[in-house]
């Protein structure tokens, strides 16, 4: 499988640079991307189960990889809910796709959110990282039609970083655009 431009930048400029900036001695331990989980709950699936279906077919389009169908754990009597339904779907990416997957994300999509910022740098203690976005239509693979009617998504940006400041150094590197004053 052939490298991506991302994938590039990593192993000739981002990891030397953070070795050296972290102090690390051995290239293995410098940290790296291994995975990104991009997740939808829709409720709406409960009564509608197409809703789930073009939730399935946008995300297959925005990532390139079809996503798996994700069931209620237990049942809740006060949602409706029965173990086993179909409430959401998810998409595990790694390798070339991850990396394509997140150039397009903080290049082509984060930008065209409205009234941009930034993004939060709270990470979870592990050196992970985790976003939510209410629209869709940041993406340029989703219309404003079908990327209006989907609900919210959370994508997770897994790390090896065993701590937050190594998961945030990476990222600031790889370009995600983080607040970058706090009043």
């Amino acid at each position: 499988m052939g490298k991506n431009r991302l994938q590039d930048l990593y192993e000739t400029e981002i990891r030397p640079q953070l070795l050296k900036e972290l102090g690390i001695k051995n290239i293995m331990q410098a940290p790296k991307l291994t995975k990104i989980v991009l997740n939808v709950g829709a409720k709406a699936a409960l009564t509608n189960s197409k809703i789930l279906q073009a939730v399935a077919d946008v995300m297959a389009k925005t990532t390139g990889q079809q996503p798996v169908r994700t069931v209620a754990k237990k049942s809740i009597a006060g949602f409706k809910l029965r173990e086993g339904m179909p409430i959401g779907v998810k998409v595990t990416l790694r390798g070339k796709k991850m990396f394509e997957f997140f150039d397009k994300f903080v290049n082509l999509a984060l930008p065209r959110v409205r009234d941009f910022r930034g993004v939060s740098d709270k990470f979870d203690g592990q050196g992970n990282y985790n976003i939510g976005l209410q629209e869709w239509i940041i993406f340029p693979e989703v219309d404003y039609e079908e990327g209006s009617k989907l609900g919210g998504l959370n994508i997770t940006i897994h790390t090896t970083a065993s701590v937050d400041a190594h998961g945030l150094a990476l990222l600031k590197k790889f370009g995600m655009p983080f607040i970058k004053n706090k009043q």
